[in-house]
């Protein structure tokens, strides 16, 4: 009987701390099985987890935290040097957003020809310098608006030159079924930073002047150096074979092309973020024209719109099951009818309530596009894939952005919600008719070669590895 009770004893701590466990993780309920042992963790736990991964994101938001903690600075810096003057902020935006527009696309190739976190090391040091040189030039009194903008022209350049690298380098740190998740995770962290920097950077500014804040941007950098240089390489899920072939953005194009998984989020982020991601423009709009209201109102509404945006990344990243095409169109269609429904808010608080979701639904457009991308491209072609999604996920703001502005102007700003929201929905509906349809096309035409070809014991080898309609053959022919 003692022995019995003894054994039922030692049972019950050891299931009580399984069962608290499970309640622990993810801050949710998750059933136990039977012999204490509780389900697998959450994906953003596993994920972080991984020792590469972890000190990676880590690094990345404490230099995302410091670059938008800059370029609130750098633009209270140009007001101060120009006497607030807004053209010439409009200026330097353009200078350090053009170089995306010029060389994004020759960064993608630099990502699938050198090894990326050896070429994450070298731009992310440049931009530690960028930031350095600005901060010393603002320290010691010698800055002018001349050296502000060659600065900022060179930190544009930098950055096009990383972006496809580093979003690209997502998939080796993470094994492929946690690449939606990991995206959503990196998404997250960005949201975090651009919620945090620009609100630290004007106590600091207040504090020790905007030399401060260059300054401690660029210590910032050592945090994100450090992650990439304490990576293990044998850990990283790289392509053991090194490219050979010539990396030709023509190539890119042509897998972009015939590879629906590719060029339907591509083609729907071209028009989504040309129409539809302007809020930085419309909100100001929104809130100063129709609701007459100060910049303390003005910032609840784009706190709002990012603690959505936020919501919708830490939503992604625990999903286990990978973006498809529908996810992707249904959340476009929802994001265009949320934006849309913006517009025709009456008031100061429906308008606010709806950019909750509104924020949800935009960032699980972008990443569910951005997931769709590093898993359907080819290994050795996927920084230059990711560099023109990048391209037209941002080259399309100074294409987009005054367009807004001059409906705003002609119809109102109500308006221009309606009509960016109304657009983004139709243009996801529509691509994904066309595509659809385009895809199947080669399966009605294409059956009779397999057909007069030789058995595909010797001919299956002679296909190019990047030709989409491999599978789209061979299942008539079964």
């Amino acid at each position: 009987m003692s022995k019995h009770r003894s054994v039922l004893s030692s049972d019950r701590p050891q299931t009580f701390r399984a069962r608290l466990a499970a309640l622990d993780v993810g801050g949710r309920h998750r059933r136990v099985r039977r012999g204490g042992k509780r389900r697998a963790p959450s994906e953003v736990l596993a994920m972080l987890g991984a020792r590469n991964f972890r000190r990676y994101v880590i690094g990345q938001l404490v230099s995302n935290v410091g670059t938008w903690m800059q370029r609130a600075a750098q633009d209270l810096l140009v007001l101060k040097l120009t006497g607030n003057s807004g053209s010439a902020v409009g200026v330097l935006t353009a200078l350090q957003f053009l170089p995306q527009t010029l060389f994004g696309l020759f960064g993608g190739v630099f990502a699938d020809r050198f090894a990326k976190r050896r070429l994450l090391v070298v731009t992310q040091s440049a931009m530690g310098v960028q930031s350095l040189v600005l901060g010393v030039l603002t320290v010691t009194g010698a800055v002018n608006l001349g050296a502000v903008y060659v600065l900022a022209f060179f930190l544009g350049t930098a950055t096009a030159l990383d972006s496809p690298a580093r979003n690209a380098f997502v998939s080796e740190l993470v094994g492929r079924e946690r690449v939606a998740g990991a995206v959503s995770l990196n998404s997250a962290q960005f949201n975090v930073a651009r919620a945090i920097g620009p609100a630290v950077a004007g106590l600091a500014v207040a504090a020790a002047g905007t030399g401060a804040v260059f300054l401690s941007n660029a210590a910032s950098y050592l945090a994100v150096l450090y992650g990439l240089v304490t990576i293990r390489a044998d850990e990283l899920h790289a392509p053991r074979e090194k490219n050979r072939a010539p990396t030709r953005l023509s190539d890119a194009f042509r897998a972009i092309r015939t590879t629906p998984e590719l060029l339907l989020p591509i083609t729907v982020i071209a028009f989504v973020g040309t129409f539809g991601f302007n809020f930085q423009v419309t909100i100001a709009l929104i809130a100063t024209t129709v609701f007459n209201s100060g910049s303390a109102a003005y910032g609840y509404l784009s706190a709002a719109y990012a603690v959505g945006s936020l919501v919708g990344a830490l939503r992604g990243a625990g999903k286990r099951k990978p973006p498809t095409a529908r996810r992707l169109v249904t959340a476009t269609i929802v994001f265009g009818t949320l934006e849309a429904l913006a517009g025709l808010m009456p008031g100061y608080a429906g308008f606010l309530l709806v950019l909750l979701p509104t924020g949800l639904a935009s960032v699980t457009v972008m990443t569910t596009a951005n997931s769709m991308i590093q898993l359907n491209a080819d290994p050795g072609m996927r920084g230059r894939v990711v560099s023109v999604y990048l391209l037209v996920l941002l080259g399309g703001t100074p294409v987009g952005a005054p367009l807004v502005g001059l409906v705003s102007d002609s119809l109102g700003a109500r308006f221009s919600l309606v009509l960016g929201g109304a657009i983004s929905a139709v243009a996801a509906a529509g691509l994904s008719a066309v595509i659809t349809a385009r895809s199947r096309t080669p399966k009605e035409s294409s059956p009779p070669t397999p057909v007069a070809s030789p058995p595909p014991t010797g001919g299956g080898a002679r296909r190019h590895p990047d030709s989409a309609p491999q599978p789209v053959v061979r299942q008539p022919a079964a």
